[in-house]
């Protein structure tokens, strides 16, 4: 999706011009595990790539950080599998350096991958939103090289991969997309999170089959888990310090919206009303249809959320606050 949208992963980041500058994020490495920085401080549409090393090649996680630096990579010390944590667009721009490599993903997130038309429907784009599923399908075939692929292999929650210099904890953290993934690197205590990233702008839940109690539940589940080192998809990157407060500032935004919708919703509003009250984003931007997209994207599941709790009603095509 449009970077206007979603700032880091599609209609989900801090909008550009209320962000500050940043240093650029460098290239680290913790014992096995490189962290590979991802173009722009791995804003959308890029993100930061890890690379395990291994005996005759390592494995790649998300190749859609610096062509340039992957393309090193394959050449020397290699890469003999890919990885993806799920099927977002900007976590494959680059897949195709490795389309002769094999693919790992989890099954759940394997059916966008494998057809556009699918990879579409997820984001529930379709002709209702005007002419922009033909627009949408061009920026997926020329911003982000998409060509289908079929994963060779399937990853799950608490499979354990034994790799020659670490030992790797895969973790089911569904929420952001169905099969998201996350990765324990044991021996050097560190941690991928993916696109759990801890930005103040908050999680993305805003898919088809996207969920906002599990994106809560597996927020809860990552922290917890011992690390040393926490790597995130985009923006910072690598926290060494246990990132504190900033699990719960992330968690708090998606409550903060729920609040701040319920009291919109004191006196009854139909669609277009509660896309123009901008909770997600602050304020209309352009172009409006984009935002608008992505605005309705998060507040549907923000209501779809409060009806089955009893919290909220639809009536004569009006949402209401119970």
């Amino acid at each position: 999706m449009d970077s206007r949208l979603r700032g880091n992963d599609g209609p989900s980041r801090q909008p550009a011009e209320l962000r500050h500058k940043e240093a650029p994020v460098e290239e680290r490495r913790f014992g096995p595990i490189r962290f590979i920085p991802g173009e722009r401080n791995g804003k959308y549409p890029y993100c930061h790539s890890v690379y395990i090393e291994d005996e005759g090649g390592g494995i790649l996680i998300d190749p859609s950080s610096d062509r340039e630096r992957l393309s090193q990579l394959r050449e020397g010390p290699g890469v003999k599998a890919v990885c993806l944590s799920h099927w977002h667009e900007d976590h494959i721009m680059h897949l195709g350096l490795f389309d002769d490599v094999p693919l790992w993903t989890s099954e759940q997130d394997a059916p966008p991958l494998a057809d556009l038309e699918t990879f579409l429907d997820w984001y529930a784009i379709d002709d209702s939103t005007g002419p922009h599923r033909t627009e949408f399908r061009k920026f997926m075939k020329d911003q982000f090289d998409f060509q289908p692929r079929t994963p060779d292999r399937f990853l799950e929650g608490g499979e354990i991969l034994e790799l020659g210099f670490v030992t790797v904890e895969v973790i089911a953290a569904p929420g952001h997309t169905p099969g998201n993934l996350a990765f324990y690197f044991r021996e050097p205590e560190v941690l991928f999170l993916g696109d759990y990233d801890l930005t103040p702008f908050g999680p993305w839940y805003g898919d088809v089959y996207s969920s906002i109690e599990k994106t809560m539940a597996s927020i809860d589940r990552l922290r917890q888990i011992p690390a040393r080192v926490w790597i995130t998809g985009h923006e910072q990157g690598v926290f060494e310090e246990e990132p504190g407060p900033l699990w719960d500032d992330y968690v708090n935004v998606i409550l903060n919206r729920e609040e701040r919708l319920l009291h919109l919703l004191e006196q009854p509003r139909d669609k277009q009303a509660i896309i123009e009250a901008w909770i997600v984003y602050g304020k209309a931007r352009e172009p409006r249809y984009f935002y608008e997209f992505g605005e309705w994207a998060i507040m549907g599941k923000h209501l779809s959320r409060l009806i089955r709790q009893g919290r909220a009603a639809h009536e004569n095509g009006k949402y209401v606050r119970q």
